[in-house]
């Protein structure tokens, strides 16, 4: 871990003409003690590395020294493919390699287009966690990545809706999407998606498998996408919807914004322009409670059912709001 740290906080002095020691702690989350001991180890091993006392000063290294530092180790290179997620790197283990391929990515460019790699950095964030959503806890995730990687038969207890299972199976791959990690696994003649925040326990066995050559890890998560949305949304309902309603519909999901993309509109008919949307459906409660969450920008058309089961609630509703009401 030390040594790691020594080789990053070289890099990062010849990427920088000088850097104080709170900025190196605070770059390395360690102590201020720990960064000067450091700096005392590199200018044991040789390195002229010297400190500018004062407001502006801090450390630097004698000009025109350099040295090449930018091969790339084995945990370094794993972490290629997260280099601008750290979070994501970090819930990995792969933390502490993907800050140092970054400044070795940075330390071997030309010095313009080091600073300008800098100045992005320094100005863009990715924040892959929607509103209102902490991360997940992924106790697990390290071990089931390393498991990836080196295709090692897996064991796992898993908690779904259905209540706990045990699976024994070849983990495929990992996927991050929407700040939630999910393993594919294939079990048999089954290749299916489990969450790692709901894996309970996990045994990562010594024998290996052959992962599938053909095996397109993107393809199948898309594909498994959408067999995902048509199978939830099995039924259809015809609306009629204002533009204020497509406006508000259309953000109900990507789903829900296809079908207002599509809709057809009709002749006016009062101050109100209307549209026709086919909207592809749960169940007759789940789309009732949508529509009167639009009210009142749309209207059922079709099927009776649901026309029947929002005018029932809506009568509900309205006959709970008639008179003064519960008192406080």
């Amino acid at each position: 871990m030390r040594a790691s740290r020594l080789l990053s906080i070289l890099i990062l002095l010849q990427l920088r003409p000088q850097i104080t020691a709170p900025a190196l702690a605070r770059e390395f989350e360690v102590s201020v003690r720990t960064i000067l001991r450091d700096i005392d180890e590199l200018s044991a091993a040789g390195v002229p590395v010297y400190a500018e006392r004062g407001r502006d000063g801090g450390f630097r290294l004698r000009e025109g020294f350099a040295t090449r530092l930018n091969g790339l180790l084995g945990d370094e290179a794993q972490a290629l493919p997260l280099l601008g997620l750290p979070g994501a790197a970090c819930e990995l283990g792969l933390g502490g390699a993907s800050q140092r391929l970054r400044l070795k990515l940075q330390s071997a460019m030309p010095g313009d287009t080091a600073a300008l790699a800098g100045r992005l950095q320094a100005r863009l964030h990715v924040d892959p966690l929607d509103w209102y959503q902490g991360g997940e806890p992924v106790q697990h995730l390290p071990a089931l990545a390393q498991a990836v990687l080196e295709c090692r038969r897996i064991e796992l207890d898993y908690l779904s809706w259905k209540g706990e299972s045990h699976w024994r199976g070849e983990p495929l791959g990992l996927v991050l999407k929407g700040g939630s990690w999910y393993a594919v696994m294939r079990c048999g003649a089954r290749t299916m998606t489990l969450k790692v925040a709901n894996v309970l326990a996990l045994a990562v066995a010594e024998e290996t498998f052959e992962r599938p050559g053909d095996f397109d890890l993107a393809a199948w998560w898309q594909a498994s996408l959408q067999r995902f949305e048509r199978d939830l949304r099995p039924g259809r309902a015809v609306l009629r919807v204002t533009a204020e309603g497509c406006r508000r519909l259309a953000e109900r999901g990507r789903y829900a914004a296809q079908a207002v993309a599509a809709a057809v509109a009709e002749k006016p008919l009062g101050p109100k322009c209307w549209v026709r949307v086919q909207l592809p459906i749960e169940s007759v409660d789940q789309a009732a409670r949508l529509v009167l969450s639009l009210a009142p920008e749309a209207e059922v058309v079709a099927p009776a059912e649901l026309r029947a089961r929002v005018a029932q609630w809506a009568a509900a509703l309205a006959q709970q709001h008639l008179g003064e009401g519960v008192s406080e």
